[in-house]
């Protein structure tokens, strides 16, 4: 009896004495893991700077299954956030980026917080993507990281896997795509708000996934009724500048008025015929989708009619479902109705008259 008292006394000195040690041990932390990723840098860039895309590749939030992601109106950019739960609970903030090459962020991963910076370099085509961070472990991390092999093995197991994934998912769901010609359709007169801007042309699709949710949020806080899927308007070009004027639009039932020094609009599409495509995929094909409209416009003889602008319906978007290979976007370009000439009607014969002999 006694020697198991010794012998409970040295397990209990034995853990005592190794937590003491555990708990003293340095709690900084760096740790850093890179990928060639076979998609081009501005590529990975704006899909990484996007909150809303992390779903697809953040390795924990499938580890279970149960992890909810949750998003403000701005997910993109300097300021942008977004959080989770579930298995694991915890709140991301971009604190500053600089164009196609490095986004810093701060992360709460389970009560603790971490520094993290993502940096994007050319390969050849392809993109170095390394993804770095730098914390303090709490006395429940250190515990687990002992009893993983350390917290590199932990976090980097993490960065692995995710940026795996984030190659998987840039190669599969940007490149996987169709475009359909569906023909000439009759559209109806349609009323909507909007906000227009003038953008760079390369920034146009990153504005609109700012502006569309800042949009339906407006419609939400307002407790007004949506009619229809959301949609761009696409107002003029500037070839010199290299710059384009749309307007995000929500459709809505009737005329609505707007109070005056608002940067949301009221407008109105009178009803017009249109060639209508459909893209299904990722909005880098747009371009692709855009000329292949066109040259059916070319081969068919149909004449644009410009005093309609064109315009994008996002039938089915990133607001929808995260996936691009799923998005669907319905293009439609203004027309005058195709003349059919008339067939020539045959002068009718002359009469004659039978004569008796």
């Amino acid at each position: 009896m006694r020697i198991l008292k010794y012998i409970l006394l040295l397990i209990l000195l034995f853990l005592i004495g190794l937590t003491v040690f555990i708990i003293t041990q340095k709690g900084d932390y760096s740790i850093t893991r890179s990928k060639i990723i076979k998609t081009p840098r501005a590529t990975v860039y704006n899909f990484v700077n996007d909150f809303r895309n992390w779903e697809t590749f953040a390795s924990w939030s499938e580890e279970n299954g149960k992890t909810q992601f949750i998003f403000p109106a701005k997910t993109v950019g300097k300021g942008a956030n977004c959080s989770w739960n579930g298995t694991s609970e915890g709140f991301i903030k971009t604190i500053d980026v600089k164009e196609n090459t490095s986004i810093q962020q701060k992360m709460v991963f389970n009560e603790t917080e971490t520094e993290g910076k993502w940096t994007f370099k050319d390969t050849l085509g392809k993109t170095k993507v390394t993804w770095q961070t730098k914390g303090t472990m709490s006395v429940s991390m250190k515990i687990k990281a002992f009893l993983n092999g350390g917290i590199d093995n932990i976090i980097g197991d993490i960065y692995e896997k995710s940026l795996f994934k984030l190659d998987r998912t840039l190669d599969y769901e940007l490149n996987t795509f169709n475009i359909k010609v569906d023909g000439i359709v009759a559209k109806p007169k349609q009323f909507y708000l909007c906000q227009t801007i003038i953008s760079y042309n390369d920034k146009v699709s990153k504005n609109i996934k700012i502006m569309m949710p800042k949009m339906i949020a407006f419609f939400e806080k307002n407790k007004m009724v949506m009619h229809g899927k959301p949609f761009v308007i696409y107002n003029s070009f500037d070839e010199t500048k290299q710059t384009t004027n749309f307007s995000v639009c929500i459709p809505v039932k009737d005329s609505i008025r707007i109070m005056a020094g608002s940067d949301i609009e009221s407008g109105k599409i009178e009803g017009f015929s249109a060639v209508k495509a459909t893209l299904t995929g990722d909005y880098s094909h747009l371009k692709q989708a855009n000329q292949k409209v066109l040259d059916y416009l070319f081969e068919n003889g149909l004449k644009r009619n410009f005093a309609v602008n064109p315009y994008q319906v996002y039938n089915f978007s990133f607001i929808d479902d995260k996936h691009p290979s799923k998005w669907k976007t319905e293009l439609y370009y203004p027309v005058y109705p195709k003349v059919v000439a008339s067939p020539a009607i045959p002068k009718p014969k002359p009469q004659t008259t039978a004569q008796n002999q």
